[in-house]
């Protein structure tokens, strides 16, 4: 039997909308992932911990705010000081395409921009995980 894969939806910073996060999470429960869903305004720490508590195979993280700059490195770089190496971070939100350039050299694994299909989504984490199991 598959693994079932294991996603982190988290809100960073001072954002407090999240329907769209609530969206994803919901639909990728509905395609089987265990999904484990922080809330709102969590620090990046928050969320890594949670992620390393959790042992989850990806992070989400939703930013509407124009924090993602800051956020999703900040993510990123304290992941690599405890070790998860292993762990895709992926993204929504509103975020310029010129930014999503930069996120992506920097480690995030994908940004879904508004209006990105929840299967899109789906189809893209069960894909990595195939591709970049955990030992």
């Amino acid at each position: 039997m598959d693994k079932r894969i294991r996603v982190l939806i988290a809100k960073g910073g001072l954002d407090g909308h999240d329907r769209g996060a609530k969206v994803v999470a919901a639909a990728l429960r509905d395609a089987g992932m265990e999904v484990i869903y922080t809330g709102l305004r969590q620090t990046p720490a928050m969320i890594v911990e949670a992620a390393l508590q959790e042992d989850v195979d990806a992070i989400g993280l939703s930013i509407l705010s124009g924090a993602h700059m800051t956020l999703f490195p900040k993510v990123i770089d304290l992941m690599h000081e405890k070790g998860m190496t292993d762990v895709l971070v992926f993204g929504g939100g509103i975020i310029p395409e010129e930014d999503i350039a930069v996120l992506k050299e920097k480690g995030v694994g994908e940004i879904f921009t508004p209006g990105a299909p929840t299967t899109e989504i789906v189809d893209f984490l069960r894909k990595w995980v195939v591709e970049n199991p955990k030992v």
